[in-house]
């Protein structure tokens, strides 16, 4: 790798172009060109990439599986929504080469310390800084490093660092006449000033000052002496104070700075609920529109968006199935421009990454409009595929009278589908042996017509059919039968356990102007319910006419109480609250709902959650202190961030609110607030708080920066940082935002 190679990149079957690619000394960066290009060349971080896949396991790889053998061949997927590097090597042992070199640079990044992290940071930017590569810093280059670090910094002061940091008055700066640039530069007061405040000497936090600290800031109440002792021995980087039973300031910094140090409850990140109850119980990350990569309309439909999704901790994703060539289902979004991919290929990607981050069961949502003989050939692919993992009968073979728990049902598959007759049929002897099954279907379409370049118009035509339904598919479905949803109150009556309702925003609107909240929250305590939200044209017409429930409103009022289907591959907030609630127990995909949401006699009203017994609504005081290394936004060389902090809360109707700091003028690098911010939440275990920092901007929009978001219950008080998140949710090292937390309860 450090030699370098020469691959192929592959976009399509006609796209196949060599490209040399090389290891950098930094064994961080990947550097490739073109042997046509001239001198045009890229690069990308190994941090960027996310996993290697071996052999023909991407689409455009497949499509070239007879021309080049899997052996030669693999995939780079990088983070977040960036494109797949497809390449296929000269021969095996050089694409070996590279696929075990990648992954041990995945591995050694993913395991290093914290301490490691930053000096890696730091070598990241003396490289982009040393224009010339002499390994050497002039003042020149350090002044156009401050620009890219986002800081506004005078020219007089920016010299006398320099010249403090030039021990060997070279008038350059080495490697570690850099380092202590660095640290004069991000030199925390406000660190120092907590440090400080609880330092016996002013020096060092003895093991009783470190106790006091955790006590009485970070409010940890069992056995703080033993928490200090790990404390000390897992970030203290001096062996000697380390001796004294102590943590110096660098210490301090870095364990502030740590996974325990952050804003997440780390108790919480692991399984910790009970997974035992039934489905409905749980809140269930759902996926709407999966195939789909981009635009809804004339997007391109990818297995890829599967694989996504999964490997996000998705557990339902929708497959709109459609009679194809050669009695092949394909998979697209019906009545649009988008491209096709075979059904088959959705199921094996399905298989193949079901459970590589949650074992928690899949159910695999189809929107069924094949014709029978396609139909027998779903379930053939469905069985023959999936085999053990598909979810063929009950779990006991008994007729069940509810819903089992996804504990049950680990490393199990389930297809929510239309179903011939009811579960209870198949036990009682009544089911019926014909081929084939009809039954009722309301399909909704919509057609786009383009009056003209400023406007559009939705039209919207329901029509009313009878649909043939083959055996063999309605046998792949236990507990997930798809059903018409008329209205809460006539699924009161007559829906089973095993029945799913679906609706659309449309729908939703109706049923929130007639419904009572305690009758959708009641109903949701019983059987699983799923809201497609999506950006799709069609929901325009309806936004713009809407009164009562604007789209904010919608997702506000609906978003606590059913599994709302989402489109992962929209970035925005939308998203973002999506991750946050999932963010914990485990990141499997499932969140237990609160108490008053799994018993259906509690008749809780989100609009009026005052009426709740054990009603114990808090204060949230957050005081924003300071901002550490944000990104720039703006491609303009001169350009300077001016942040600002908006902090959302996210919940029942009474919890939703806005506030945000004062922005700091020209400063991304280490912008200092101190500012306050003050919410009451009425309905704690429903809340989900969202951090947005924003570059300010008087005459337009503010441009984003950064989000992090968490369930309000996986707060930690005290001191903490919040390590931010892009807009498409990976991780920006090292920005982040230090903030203080109190939780208290109303008097």
């Amino acid at each position: 790798m450090l030699v370098g190679t020469v691959m192929r990149k592959i976009k399509s079957r006609t796209w196949k172009k060599q490209r040399y690619f090389k290891l950098q000394d930094d064994c961080m960066t990947i550097w490739y060109k073109s042997k046509k290009a001239g001198n045009a060349t890229s690069t990308f971080s190994v941090s960027d990439v996310e996993a290697v896949r071996e052999g023909h396991q991407s689409e455009v790889l497949l499509s070239i599986a007879d021309e080049f053998p899997p052996e030669r061949c693999f995939t780079l997927v990088f983070r977040s929504r960036r494109g797949n590097l497809d390449l296929v090597a000269e021969s095996a042992e050089e694409a070996q080469s590279w696929i075990r070199g990648m992954r041990k640079l995945i591995e050694n990044l993913e395991n290093m310390g914290e301490r490691e992290k930053l000096d890696q940071w730091i070598g990241d930017w003396f490289r982009k800084a040393d224009k010339n590569n002499d390994g050497r810093m002039n003042f020149r280059e350090v002044r156009d490093l401050l620009k890219m670090m986002n800081v506004d910094m005078n020219e007089h002061h920016a010299h006398r660092l320099f010249t403090m940091a030039d021990k060997s008055q070279s008038g350059t700066l080495e490697d570690d006449e850099f380092v202590l640039f660095y640290k004069m530069l991000t030199q925390r007061e406000d660190v120092l000033r907590v440090f400080q405040e609880y330092s016996g000497d002013g020096q060092k936090l003895s093991q009783n000052d470190l106790e006091d600290f955790l006590r009485e800031e970070q409010l940890e109440g069992s056995d703080t002496q033993q928490h200090a002792k790990q404390l000390i021995e897992r970030y203290e980087p001096s062996d000697t104070a380390k001796l004294l039973n102590a943590m110096t300031f660098d210490g301090f910094l870095m364990y502030l700075g740590s996974t325990e140090g952050s804003i997440f409850n780390p108790r919480r990140r692991g399984v910790y609920q009970d997974m035992s109850q039934p489905l409905c119980h749980y809140f269930i990350s759902s996926s709407h529109n999966t195939y789909l990569m981009e635009d809804q309309l004339r997007g391109q439909s990818s297995v890829e968006g599967y694989i996504r999704a999964l490997n996000r901790g998705c557990r339902c994703v929708e497959v709109d199935c459609w009679d194809g060539a050669n009695g092949e289902p394909i998979v697209y979004h019906g009545h649009t421009l988008t491209s096709k991919i075979l059904f088959k290929d959705v199921v094996s990607a399905v298989g193949k990454y079901a459970f590589k981050v949650s074992e928690y069961p899949v159910i695999l949502s189809i929107e069924n409009h094949c014709g029978v003989e396609q139909q027998r050939v779903m379930a053939q692919h469905l069985n023959h595929i999936l085999g053990d993992k598909l979810l063929k009968s009950t779990l006991d073979g008994k007729a069940p009278i509810r819903l089992p728990s996804p504990e049950d049902l680990k490393g199990k598959i389930l297809v929510k589908a239309k179903k011939i007759g009811g579960l209870e049929e198949s036990f009682n002897g009544t089911a019926e042996d014909s081929l084939t099954g009809e039954f009722s279907d309301e399909d909704e379409m919509a057609e786009i017509e383009e009056d003209n370049l400023h406007r559009e118009s939705v039209l919207r035509r329901v029509k009313k059919s009878k649909q043939r339904l083959s055996k063999e598919l309605s046998d792949c479905v236990v507990y997930c039968k798809s059903v018409h949803f008329s209205s809460f109150k006539h699924s009161r009556i007559h829906s089973k356990f095993y029945e799913v309702a679906s609706f659309t925003e449309s729908k939703a609107r109706k049923q929130l102007r007639e419904t009572a909240f305690t009758e959708i929250v009641r109903f949701a305590s019983a059987a699983l319910m799923f809201f497609p939200s999506s950006p799709r044209a069609w929901f325009l017409w309806h936004e713009k006419r809407s009164k009562r429930f604007p789209p904010e409103r919608l997702t506000s009022l609906l978003f606590p109480f059913l599994s709302v289907a989402l489109n992962f591959q929209t970035a925005g907030e939308g998203m973002d609250l999506n991750d946050g609630l999932f963010s914990q127990n485990g990141h499997c995909g499932y969140v237990l709902k609160p108490s008053f949401m799994r018993e259906a006699e509690k008749r809780f009203d989100p609009e009026i959650p005052q009426k709740l017994d054990g009603y114990k609504p808090v204060t949230l005081s957050i005081q924003v202190i300071s901002g550490q290394q944000l990104p720039k936004v703006n491609i303009k060389e001169d350009s300077i961030v001016d942040p600002l902090v908006r902090v959302e809360i996210h919940g029942v109707p009474m919890d939703n609110a806005k506030q945000e700091t004062r922005y700091i003028e020209n400063n991304g690098f280490n912008p200092v607030w101190y500012d306050t911010l003050r919410f009451t939440i009425h309905a704690p275990g429903l809340a989900v708080v969202r951090f947005v920092v924003e570059d300010y901007d008087k005459t337009s929009k503010n441009d984003f920066v950064g989000q992090y978001t968490l369930p309000f219950s996986c707060m930690q008080q005290g001191y903490r940082h919040i390590h931010l998140l892009s807009r498409d949710g990976t991780v920006i090292p090292p920005s982040s935002l230090f903030v203080h937390i109190r939780i208290a309860g109303l008097e």
